[in-house]
């Protein structure tokens, strides 16, 4: 089960500008906003240690906690996205889902691939996870930290599709079943070139310093029809005398 027993403390705040947000954290505070439920969205402020601490748990974004806003309500809510600070890495934003654990939520669960596959161990092969979450609908208490799937019997042309993972009647996957997961894809070799190859390649294309003359050529052609109009000058100048 991914429900972990967790509490998150929010303060009210006052819904603003990006000033409002900046003061917050300035006081080590996470501006955040709470919605759902049909309930009106609220501005609330969160010490960023619980919200590292849910983030950095097992069943990470997806954990089902206790929020208790100050002079408030009581709900049980979920993060469902957050923002980072792109240089310091510090948290910047998150916003709260309120959670009622009677109706199914729609999560993404990462996927974690087991065993050994035997186009790698027997046939050389690289093992290559193309699909790294899986989309789900289940109730909140259903809600895995993960889903499994096991490797082994993988081998070259073999594909796991996200019908093939693992998963009860609780879950229902809402991710393309046709969805490829993995499979094992051969490694290419790269050989170094022999001298004749080298040698035939070379007489094959042209020198480069061919070309470099051939462009000093047109650039010395141009100067010189720049400078023949002073040809028939000099030829006016014989007339006249």
């Amino acid at each position: 089960m991914a429900t972990e027993s967790n509490v998150l403390e929010a303060q009210p705040r006052a819904a603003g500008t990006k000033n409002d947000a900046r003061r917050v954290r300035r006081g080590g505070k996470i501006p955040a906003v709470l919605y759902g439920a049909g309930k009106q969205a609220t501005a609330v402020s969160l010490d960023p240690r619980q919200v590292a601490r849910i983030l950095h748990s097992a069943s990470g974004h997806n954990t089902i906690f206790d929020l208790n806003l100050d002079g408030g309500e009581r709900t049980k809510a979920m993060i469902v996205d957050w923002q980072y600070e792109p240089i310091k890495g510090s948290l910047l934003h998150i916003d709260l889902k309120r959670v009622a654990m009677d109706q199914k939520l729609k999560v993404q669960v990462p996927i974690v691939l087991k065993g050994e596959a035997a186009g790698v161990k027997q046939e050389g092969g690289i093992l290559e996870q193309l699909l790294r979450e899986v989309e789900i609908e289940c109730l909140p208490t259903d809600i895995p930290s993960s889903i499994e799937a096991d490797v082994s019997h993988l081998v070259h042309g073999v594909v796991l599709r996200v019908s093939d993972l693992p998963h009860d009647a609780k879950l229902k996957f809402l991710s393309d079943t046709n969805r490829p997961v993995a499979h094992v894809v051969s490694v290419k070799e790269e050989v170094a070139p022999t001298p004749e190859a080298v040698a035939a390649e070379a007489a094959a294309v042209p020198a480069e310093p061919e070309v470099i003359k051939k462009g000093k050529q047109e650039v010395e052609g141009e100067e010189g029809a720049e400078a023949a109009p002073e040809k028939p000058e000099k030829a006016e100048k014989k007339e006249k005398k």
